[in-house]
């Protein structure tokens, strides 16, 4: 790869040697006026991380792809500096769905150099990809479309054969994985004071987007009142956690049952690892009747059954459905009774 493969790429070891091979110290990069335009331009990724997605600036010259690569570690130190777990979570998916683009546009053998950065031993066997069924593992465990379960894959002695498409999605979460789990990189306190104008200005953004999915902003919904099940579940969404398809399904339902909106619902799961905001728009719709069924969310006889019962208090003796607790907890606090206020729901914000 060159430099300006490194720019569309910068999470790859060859990238960063480059950089270190530049003829300058680090600390220059956040300190020296000469790389301002270097600095917003990181402060923008993470903007744009915690918006719609990162776009990518490279425009056909080598100091413009400098400057995208350089912004990486940039944005990487501000996002430690904050050192938000949600921030981490969003900053590293939407890394790696800017990067499943391009990689889409690489030829296969460019595909197979990149999976090798990441230890991913790839071979070609006709049109498909070849890979062995540990690392496919490694990647696919957290997809959870029925198609990405080993047991629907073609497998032969050990190995997995995959369409490009399918392979540039593993690539896709082997890309998130490495970035999240770098993330928060120890910075030194000096550097994070000065950036701190920068810092300012993301955590402002970063507060109005979960403000947008505050579960307290939606009218007559009462967050305190939720069963433990359903803050734990919420809990795991906000920690970037994907759910297993029965609970996600007892979330989304619970939610809709109690009078939350498709949008919020919608805007909660975007944090998720394998989010599709297409799927999922469709997925909520179903569940809201759209196709025709409303569905109502599981009893506790059934979220117990799939193994969703988690954090049982006194109260969930007396009743036998989630959206039971919620009206007995709502009526109980309206009543003020402050022997069921024993749990609390951790807030989104």
């Amino acid at each position: 790869m060159d430099v300006f493969k490194f720019a569309y790429f910068p999470f790859v070891n060859a990238a960063a040697k480059y950089v270190q091979e530049l003829d300058f110290k680090l600390d220059e990069l956040f300190t020296e006026r000469a790389f301002d335009p270097i600095r917003e331009r990181g402060k923008n990724r993470v903007l744009e991380a915690i918006g719609d997605g990162i776009k990518r600036n490279v425009n056909p010259d080598k100091v413009s792809a400098e400057k995208e690569l350089l912004s990486y570690p940039v944005a990487r130190i501000l996002v430690s500096c904050i050192n938000d777990s949600y921030l981490i979570k969003r900053y590293a998916l939407s890394e790696a769905k800017s990067a499943f683009e391009k990689v889409k546009e690489l030829r296969d053998d460019e595909i197979g150099e990149l999976a090798s950065d990441f230890n991913i031993d790839s071979s070609m066997n006709e049109k498909l990809f070849v890979i062995h069924f540990t690392d496919y593992i490694r990647f696919a465990n957290v997809i959870h479309e029925p198609k990405w379960k080993l047991v629907n894959r073609n497998m032969d002695l050990g190995k997995v054969s995959l369409s490009r498409d399918d392979f540039s999605r593993i690539m896709e979460e082997a890309i998130r994985k490495r970035i999240e789990s770098g993330l928060p990189a120890a910075v030194p306190g000096d550097i994070c004071e000065t950036l701190r104008p920068y810092l300012d200005e993301i955590r402002n953004a970063l507060s109005a987007r979960k403000s947008e999915f505050n579960i307290e902003e939606f009218k007559e919904i009462m967050p305190d009142c939720f069963p433990p099940c359903i803050v734990h579940a919420l809990s795991n969404v906000q920690a970037g956690v994907n759910l297993a398809h029965s609970m996600r399904f007892a979330l989304v339902s619970f939610l809709i049952n109690i009078g939350m909106n498709v949008d919020g619902i919608i805007e909660i799961f975007k944090v998720s690892p394998d989010f599709d905001e297409e799927r999922t728009r469709y997925q909520v719709n179903h569940i809201h009747g759209d196709t025709g069924t409303a569905y109502t969310s599981p009893s506790c006889s059934t979220m117990t059954t799939y193994g969703n019962c988690f954090g049982k208090e006194p109260l969930c003796d007396r009743i036998s459905h989630p959206l039971s607790y919620y009206r007995k907890k709502a009526w109980l606090l309206k009543k003020g009774k402050p022997e069921y206020k024993e749990t609390p729901v951790t807030s989104f914000s």
